[in-house]
């Protein structure tokens, strides 16, 4: 995903910190074993997914992927449950992990009772707790007698760490109950079709084509942007495919080729909304006959990486090349007659680590965005919190927070609260004061993109996050803080998210909707 706030390398939720012994060797449990035993010790599930599918026959993967990310998903209503089934105190983490790692294929695969108890039994000896196979085998013997009771046990309450769940009750007290129950399920795949390269209706038909079957979502965002002529709202569709079942990016048609991304329905409301923005921002300057920007835009997406958001914003102005985002009318000396001359738009992506910024070029190679005749695209390795856009043009002038951008897309660092169900190891590797980590981070990097916006610029800021400290509580505090900010209204006619004092939140309640998003759009005034 992209940046968010950084686990520490101890473990959080349990006494005792587990081996870091990550050998992909032994039995498909005893390697999903190892791979939850290295999560615990603060490795993210990004980069031990890979080390264990990899070191599997092919039949066995689906499986492994299967048990790994379903324990984690149920992890904290596991660990709870395991404590009501043990006679005494469990401290050695390997024997909890293996006993979870039995649960859940007792309560949630429908594994055979006898493959189950047997082979997980097999796997704590071969991660060197034999000692504790007998208890291991007790306590599967134990749930077997009545799954369908310990798994209506399982399911009552959520599974989150506690001091999340606390702060979900605080901040969503009406969507609790569904929002607890909905984080703990397998999030739908969704696919934005580049533009480019063909429409999402020529897309949808070669997906059926190829037997995947998938259904459009439109999603409706209704503005109140300034508007020269009257006050209606400015509405922007979005149409994403979301399908019927998750499906290997080999499956998908002319994926390698660039004709499809994956991305979640909500994160495509991004580059759409700063896109309108941008536009409406240029028709206000025309109308003003404001010459700053006759020859040039220049634009920033900050925290880019891995580029979804950026490729998406590059695929609509690379689709939109009549718009006045590229062509000035210039009215003639004679006031009869119009002239059109041709603008540069200058994209600027940052992100503060190399490895991710490698993620973009190789994201926009493949969707054959990295160059384009219209758009002057830069992508730079730095830190948001200090960066200055004017160096890129004026170095001598690098130490100065001069105003150059005419529209910003923020994705924000964040706790990533909000995608707990594509990465449920973020429920073990965040801990309560991350949160306030992260928004002291998030408000530095405002803090520096802000003072580089033009006057009457728009900049878009968005989250992954479910936390109000994080979104609509950082936005109210910013708005305190400057008072050249406005925050523009999303009306009721948006049919996604929830309004906020300022801005939208998306909730990822049931099986059909997109992730955790929070936006809220910023006007900066004189």
């Amino acid at each position: 995903m992209r940046h968010h706030a950084s686990a520490s390398n101890t473990t959080r939720n349990n006494k005792n910190k587990p081996s870091s012994n990550l050998k992909m060797v032994g039995s498909v449990r005893a390697r999903v074993i190892r791979t939850l035993l290295a999560i615990q010790n603060g490795q993210s599930l990004s980069s031990v997914l890979d080390p264990l599918l990899n070191s599997l026959h092919e039949g066995d993967k689906g499986f492994a992927h299967a048990l790994l990310l379903t324990t984690l998903r149920q992890w904290f209503a596991l660990e709870r449950l395991l404590n009501t089934l043990a006679v005494n105190n469990i401290d050695e983490i390997e024997v909890r992990t293996t006993i979870q790692v039995g649960l859940t294929q007792l309560l949630y695969l429908q594994v055979a009772d006898h493959a189950a108890i047997h082979e997980t039994v097999e796997a704590v000896k071969e991660i060197e707790f034999a000692h504790a196979s007998g208890l291991v085998n007790a306590i599967l013997r134990k749930v077997v007698k009545n799954t369908h009771k310990y798994r209506k046990k399982c399911d009552k309450n959520h599974s989150l760490p506690n001091w999340l769940a606390y702060q979900l009750k605080q901040d969503w007290s009406e969507e609790y109950a569904a929002l607890t129950q909905g984080l703990r399920q397998p999030a739908p795949m969704f696919l934005r079709a580049n533009t480019t390269i063909n429409t999402i209706d020529a897309y949808q038909q070669s997906l059926v084509e190829a037997d995947v079957s998938a259904d459009m979502v439109e999603l409706v965002s209704a503005l109140q942007l300034p508007n020269a002529t009257d006050n209606a709202a400015t509405s922007v569709h979005t149409q994403a495919l979301r399908l019927e079942q998750s499906t290997a990016v080999a499956g998908l048609p002319s994926f390698a080729e660039g004709a499809a991304s994956v991305q979640d329905m909500h994160a495509q409301l991004a580059a759409p909304l700063i896109h309108q923005a941008l536009i409406n921002k240029v028709n206000a300057d025309a109308l003003k006959n404001d010459a700053e920007n006759t020859n040039e835009l220049h634009i920033l997406d900050a925290c880019a990486a891995p580029g979804g958001k950026l490729a998406h914003w590059l695929e609509l102005l690379n689709t939109d090349k009549q718009s006045p985002l590229f062509h000035v009318k210039q009215q003639d000396t004679d006031e009869t007659s119009d002239s059109t001359s041709s603008r540069t738009v200058k994209l600027t992506a940052i992100d503060n680590e190399a490895p991710r910024i490698t993620r973009i070029h190789e994201n926009l190679e493949r969707l054959h965005l990295a160059q384009s005749e219209h758009i002057n695209l830069n992508i730079v390795c730095a830190d948001a919190t200090r960066w200055q856009g004017i160096g890129e043009s004026k170095p001598q002038q690098a130490d100065k927070n001069a105003p150059v951008f005419d529209a910003i897309l923020l994705d924000s660092p964040c706790t990533a609260t909000g995608v707990i169900r594509r990465h449920p190891d973020i429920s073990l590797l965040r801990a309560e004061e991350d949160v306030e980590q992260t928004v002291s981070l998030q408000a530095e990097i405002l803090d520096n993109l802000w003072a580089q916006l033009k006057v009457d610029g728009y900049l878009l800021y968005v989250t992954c996050s479910i936390l109000k400290q994080e979104n609509v509580e950082q936005m109210q505090d910013f708005l305190r803080h400057h008072t050249n900010a406005t925050a523009i209204e999303f009306t009721e006619a948006c049919n996604w998210g929830i309004a906020q004092d300022v801005g939208r939140q998306c909730l990822p309640i049931d099986s059909a909707s997109g992730d955790g998003f929070y936006y809220a759009l910023l006007k900066k005034t004189v």
